[in-house]
């Protein structure tokens, strides 16, 4: 029986990447050396660095005045040490209020800088992004904070506002290389690897130069990006095995179409999941606003919550794992990125058409 994994992270990875690292795990490229056990700084490890720094600049055409910084700390030390290097010339900062991440990101920005909520969709429990002619923004805003792809309530949205001179900051540990974007349009990006990029430990950040080297006084080391910067990302041990992995991935992505292939793979399998929701007659139920339906997070609830056990329990027997829905929304939410193959989303169609047929 085939196993699929839904998991919203650490989540799937592709079958030839695991392989590909299984079979060099004791001995990487005849180094007699396992990249678990090779100095950050031998040229064995350092050729995987950079050549993974290169692959991902290459998939998302990213210019060459932006730095390309592989951290620790995951996502969430990112709420931290961006109002910490952004903010210093101004403390006024902007934030769009979309769901739990972008609440957890402002409330870390609000131990360092003075927040400015630009909207907030906490009106309709976090199931939209408001509309851009309602946003507050502040001209004189060190950054404006967004966060594109909501993880846990499957809220996106896919167009930017006009900013002015103030850059526009992103976490999208859950949408990246999902489809091609304009880097261009940001100051600085961040995102754990373990949704879309590879395996936890390793988080990547993509900033433009002029960003960097302005953070706060104060500010130790291990947050400023300048520090990081100057030193290529070797300031301390890197998460090395996170970086071999998402190397891995990268050239995955690359052999398989590239990001333009992969929008027009990911698309299909949204819309399978949709489809079969719209077409329930409400036995199952898509919370969010159809215009900000997310690609690689899909929550849905059963017309009858008494039914979500049974639901699950047939789905582990199918092989279908992890649906079950964060706590704080409930349901279920299945999470198909890049690595699920459509095989997958297709038998969990399959399974939720034939549990509606039983049980509606």
């Amino acid at each position: 029986m085939a196993i699929y994994n839904f998991s919203a992270g650490p989540a799937v990875l592709p079958d030839v990447v695991i392989k590909q690292a299984q079979q060099e795990l004791a001995n990487w490229q005849d180094s007699g050396m396992s990249v678990m056990e090779m100095s950050h700084r031998g040229p064995e490890f350092m050729s995987i660095h950079e050549q993974a720094k290169q692959n991902l600049r290459e998939l998302l055409n990213i210019p060459n005045n932006y730095h390309i910084l592989f951290l620790q700390g995951g996502a969430s030390q990112q709420f931290s040490m961006v109002p910490m290097n952004l903010a210093a010339m101004s403390n006024e900062v902007d934030y769009l209020h979309t769901g739990e991440w972008s609440k957890k990101a402002i409330a870390e920005a609000k131990k360092i800088a003075q927040v400015n909520i630009v909207a907030n969709a906490e009106d309709k429990h976090f199931t939209y992004v408001p509309d851009f002619s309602t946003w507050t923004l502040n001209p004189h805003a060190a950054y404006l904070h967004i966060t594109p792809n909501e993880t846990i309530g499957g809220v996106e949205f896919y167009d930017l506002p006009q900013t002015g001179q103030v850059p526009i900051v992103a976490d999208m540990s859950s949408t990246i290389l999902s489809r091609p974007f304009d880097v261009s349009r940001f100051g600085l990006i961040y995102a754990g690897a373990q949704k879309n990029m590879g395996i936890a430990g390793l988080t990547t950040v993509i900033i433009r130069e002029d960003l960097v080297g302005k953070a706060k006084a104060g500010t130790p080391a291990m947050m400023d990006y300048k520090v990081h910067a100057d030193n290529d990302s070797m300031y301390n041990t890197p998460p090395a095995f996170s970086i071999y992995m998402a190397g891995l991935v990268f050239k995955w992505l690359q052999a398989n179409g590239g990001l333009e292939a992969m929008a027009k793979l990911n698309l299909q399998k949204a819309k399978l999941v949709y489809d079969t929701i719209d077409a329930s007659q409400d036995f199952y139920q898509s919370p969010v606003a159809i215009s900000n339906r997310s690609w690689m997070n899909i929550p849905f609830t059963l017309h009858n919550n008494e039914l979500d056990k049974p639901f699950l329990k047939g789905a582990e027997g199918r092989g279908l794992l992890q649906l079950k829905g964060h706590r704080s929304v409930g349901g279920m939410r299945a999470s198909i990125y890049n690595a699920m193959p459509i095989e997958g989303v297709v038998a969990l169609t399959q399974y939720m058409k034939e549990f509606q047929q039983q049980n509606g």
